[in-house]
């Protein structure tokens, strides 16, 4: 019967570059307060403003509970206002104060930094190979 190697699954190869890369966003955002899920929260954000917890939560792949506590802490930062629902005053919509649009440009660089640190010495169409069979993966499952 043939032994399982843990340092050469893809589920464990996976989560710990996931935990490299979540460092590395946590050290480079450090100035700015911002964790790499806030930062998340942030992006989806920067696209698309006026969005429901839920479809943030949907949009970040989160579930609600922890989306709502991300949401907490980017509100007492003073990066986020909630505001009723005009459609349905029972919920509200999540909006981005001028100080969250105001580090959008320095985020993203430090963002692009890791991501070029993370990316060194790969094949750009290697690169875009990877993230499709990724995809696949996260489809399939």
């Amino acid at each position: 019967m043939p032994k399982f190697a843990l340092d050469n699954s893809l589920g464990f190869i996976l989560n710990r570059t996931n935990i490299k890369m979540k460092n590395t966003l946590l050290h480079k955002f450090k100035d700015y307060d911002i964790t790499p899920e806030q930062w998340a929260v942030l992006n989806r954000l920067w696209v698309c403003d006026a969005v429901s917890p839920k479809e943030l939560a949907e949009l970040t792949y989160k579930d609600q509970p922890t989306t709502v506590r991300i949401l907490t802490k980017l509100e007492n930062k003073g990066y986020i206002a909630r505001k009723v629902n005009p459609q349905d005053s029972r919920s509200f919509l999540i909006y981005l104060t001028p100080k969250s649009k105001n580090i959008r440009d320095a985020l993203t660089q430090l963002a692009l930094e890791a991501l070029d640190k993370a990316t060194r010495g790969i094949d750009p169409d290697q690169l875009e190979t990877a993230k499709s069979v990724l995809n696949q993966i996260y489809k399939n499952l």
